[in-house]
């Protein structure tokens, strides 16, 4: 059975709430698990408490600090990051972390950039090494929301998690990203979904519900299982209604 994993960032909001609020609510909406991005901005305390009273789990959170991985000044930095977001990720039972690479970076090459980006995932690695954390970069569509952006390609991410040549680090295949970019899942994707850590859906145009655009995800998600994927698949889309029927509606959408 797939397992899917609201996005609190966006799901399950009611004004003036509490960050943890949103974990009950999306208990009492029936999902087994829950996701969120940064972490230093919360009361991981509060979180974990309220996991064991619930028992969901958390599918994912974003490693920190966001800052770009096509700098090679900043390897050192985000390696102190990493090694904190994993004590984090572990303190609450999130098994993926999130990374992106960060800006394609005025006046130097792609390749000086993605050796960069290399060399920090590959020590990234080390200290995922034996913690049961594993890492994720996550390919993001340059068209719409994160122009300027390095890493627009699933193809590329995959091959650099082939560089990198390590079992800790993989990437997070975005549907919605990949299918602005007008990637085809079966192409970009290929043989190479152990390497796929983590799934995300929304729709497009707008990124809301899945069911709301034109989008083929039950398509898309159907093939990603039958070829193996065994992760969650995370809902991290801008709802139109917050009423937990209409998440209940969005995940039957993906059927």
């Amino acid at each position: 059975m797939r397992q899917y994993s609201a996005c609190i960032e966006w799901l399950f909001v009611e004004p003036g709430d509490r960050f943890e609020d949103r974990i009950y609510r999306a208990k009492r909406a029936g999902l087994p698990a829950i996701e969120f991005w940064r972490w230093t901005n919360k009361d991981l305390g509060a979180i974990s408490t309220t996991l064991k009273q619930t028992g969901l789990a958390v599918s994912s959170i974003v490693t920190e600090p966001m800052i770009p991985l096509t700098d090679s000044a900043n390897k050192e930095k985000w390696l102190e990051g990493l090694a904190a977001s994993v004590k984090a990720a572990q303190q609450i039972g999130a098994p993926i972390l999130i990374a992106q690479a960060g800006d394609d970076l005025p006046g130097r090459s792609r390749q000086e950039q993605r050796l960069a980006l290399t060399d920090a995932l590959r020590a990234g690695a080390d200290i995922l090494k034996g913690t049961g954390v594993r890492l994720g970069v996550e390919p993001l569509n340059t068209r719409i929301d994160h122009i300027g952006h390095f890493l627009e390609s699933t193809r590329e991410g995959l091959d650099i998690a082939d560089e990198v040549e390590r079992p800790e680090i993989g990437i997070v295949y975005d549907i919605y990203h990949s299918a602005v970019m007008d990637e085809r899942t079966e192409d970009v994707i290929g043989d190479r979904i152990s390497r796929v850590f983590h799934v995300h859906v929304a729709d497009h145009p707008g990124r809301n519900e899945p069911g709301s655009g034109r989008i083929d995800l039950p398509h898309r998600l159907n093939w990603l299982f039958a070829e193996g994927y065994e992760g969650s698949v995370g809902l991290e889309y801008k709802p139109w209604l917050l009423s937990a029927a209409a998440v209940r509606n969005a995940i039957g959408a993906l059927s």
